[in-house]
């Protein structure tokens, strides 16, 4: 008797879902069975939100319901928007919206992204604070401490929490050099120095990816290429007014090495900004639709393969907060939506960021305008990534080890270490130093709550009465005339008068501490002289900070850029030229110790 059962298994058609065959191969199998629709959903990536009740009917910021975006427009990537009541929630909200995908017809599993999440900045178009999950001090706040291991720990332990409710992209890391002064983003990097930049990108990759992209994975989405920072005046490029990147020393390469070591590390994909490049060798538009910099560059010059996907918003206008805004289609404003995606895709790119269109991209290859081989390309980067985390063969989460995981004592606690080890202290006077003050002085405090500081000493309610006061202080910033502009906290470095006043006046009666939440190089000169220490954090609790000042952790921070010593020391400098404000109040580095 003949034994069929290797004839029969041959004989059967290969199928995608095999977990058995090579990666390359599925993705083939599956592109050949996709339609026209189903390979256009891949290619928009936009925000939804998990609801409080776990339903997938919720509306998206005026946008379709989660159920017409899977259902109706066959999409499967979205960026994760609003930090959850409960890690379970999130992941049982995640698997739902899962089966939900499952439920269509070749059944391709969502790909969900955040940004970061781990810290304290609250601004829904940069980044969310910690919530549920373990809360560490700023990217600029690792740069201060300025450990390889420590950010590859933290990468891992993000990836640990992320995994476990379904988060597999991060919109991170943000790896552009500082050199303007001014310019809002910075706490979300790490810092000036390219070379520092350099080491702590590729641990934070090794961190979330691994050794290699894999199931255990959260894949990085590397920004902004080749280089947000140069930006004129220092505005942001979220804003028409910010449109502008320059280069008036020659700095462009510069801007590129932070990326070199990213390559290095294996990040999966590419995020450019929304900048358009002025006096280049580079067209005057926005790096999304810039060819020269996306196939240029990126492709062709450092042999990049992976997924480039554009910032959001740069194709159709939208309501912020109840304010109308421009598509950032710096440099092509005057093409229609049409004309800016068939741009966008002929630059290089594989992804559309906040959009949701993807009937448009069916219509302009049915037309002839793109080719199908063209869109198959990027669909084949989308796919294999999916297959590669691993979400074809176990795309669901277990809720209880997200409970488990998420938030998690030990994870916690390595946070708030971090918090300590990044507070900056920059003078500390005194014939004998004011730093670390003495447990059970009477404590005078402003931005600190007061049952936190009675841990420490005995809280008076004012100035003249303590042996010291201790001054928490937000970098300064301009108002503007939107709510969404108001999270981006751009324009003069320089502190009020009246609050100049006020630190003065508190320290003309007793010593004084200041510590400022140093998210921009904020101009301290006006008052450094006068208190007797002055402090900088870059994302630290209160109990992290007075843990620092009154001896129970060491003070472990060094400056990651310099700090001016005036706005026309800043406005006089280069944007894109590293450490060019003339003298400098500190520079680089700068981090006293206790003995």
């Amino acid at each position: 008797m003949t034994d069929t059962t290797d004839t029969k298994a041959s004989a059967r058609p290969a199928c995608f879902q095999d977990p058995s065959l090579p990666v390359e191969e599925r993705v083939e199998l599956l592109l050949a069975q996709m339609t026209l629709e189903e390979k256009a959903g891949l290619f928009f990536q936009t925000m939804i939100t998990i609801s409080e009740d776990g339903l997938l009917t919720e509306p998206n910021f005026g946008a379709p319901s989660t159920q017409e975006f899977v259902v109706d427009k066959h999409m499967s990537h979205f960026n994760v928007f609003g930090t959850p009541a409960t890690a379970r929630q999130m992941a049982e909200w995640h698997n739902k919206l899962q089966g939900l995908a499952a439920s269509t017809r070749l059944g391709i599993p969502v790909t969900l992204s955040t940004d970061p999440r781990h810290s304290f900045t609250e601004n829904p178009g940069t980044a969310m604070m910690a919530g549920v999950f373990s809360e560490w001090p700023e990217p600029l706040g690792l740069a201060a401490i300025g450990d390889e291991k420590l950010v590859e720990q933290f990468g891992d332990i993000a990836r640990q929490e992320y995994t476990a409710v379904g988060l597999r992209v991060a919109l991170h890391p943000q790896i552009d050099l500082t050199t303007e002064p001014r310019w809002c983003r910075q706490i979300g990097t790490f810092g000036e120095d390219a070379e520092l930049t350099g080491r702590l990108a590729a641990a934070y990759i090794r961190g979330f990816q691994g050794k290699q992209l894999g199931p255990g994975s959260v894949a990085t989405m590397t920004k902004h290429f080749p280089g947000g920072g140069p930006q004129r005046d220092g505005e942001d490029p979220h804003f028409a007014y910010g449109r502008e990147q320059e280069y008036p020393g020659g700095g462009f390469e510069y801007h590129l090495k932070p990326f070199e070591a990213a390559f290095d590390a294996g990040t999966s994909q590419i995020m450019p900004y929304y900048g358009m490049p002025v006096g280049t060798e580079h067209e005057e538009v926005g790096f999304g639709f810039n060819k020269s910099v996306i196939t240029g560059l990126l492709r062709e010059r450092y042999g990049f393969d992976g997924i480039v996907c554009t910032d959001w918003g740069l194709l159709s206008d939208s309501d912020i907060m109840g304010d109308q805004f421009p598509a950032r289609a710096w440099g092509v404003e005057h093409l229609s939506v049409r004309e800016r995606l068939v741009k966008v895709l002929e630059a290089g790119a594989d992804q559309f960021g906040g959009e949701y269109i993807p009937e448009l991209l069916v219509d302009v290859v049915r037309s002839g305008e793109v080719s199908e081989d063209r869109i198959d390309e990027s669909a084949r980067r989308l796919l294999r990534e999916k297959f590669v985390l691993g979400l074809f063969d176990d795309a669901c989460v277990d809720p209880g080890k997200a409970e488990a995981v998420v938030g998690s004592s030990a994870f916690r606690a390595a946070g708030k270490a971090a918090q300590r080890a990044s507070v900056t202290v920059l003078t500390n006077t005194g014939s004998v130093p004011t730093l670390p003050l003495a447990k059970g002085i009477k404590v005078y405090v402003e931005g600190i709550d007061r049952i936190e500081a009675s841990r420490y000493g005995n809280v008076v309610d004012i100035p003249e009465m303590a042996d010291v006061a201790i001054l928490r202080l937000q970098a300064p910033f301009d108002n503007r005339g939107t709510t969404f502009e108001n999270y981006f906290h751009a324009g003069s470095l320089e502190f009020p008068a009246e609050q100049i006043r006020k630190v003065l006046g508190v320290a003309s009666v007793v010593p004084t501490v200041v510590d400022v939440f140093l998210e921009r190089p904020a101009i301290l000169t006006p008052f450094i002289n006068n208190v007797a220490a002055a402090v900088v954090n870059f994302g630290a609790g209160d109990d992290a900070l007075l843990d620092v000042l009154f001896g129970d952790a060491q003070p472990l921070g060094s400056l990651p850029m310099d700090l001016p010593s005036s706005m026309a020391a800043v406005s006089a400098s280069r944007p894109d030229v590293p450490f060019d404000t003339a003298d400098p109040l500190f520079r680089f580095g700068h981090g006293l110790r206790y003995s």
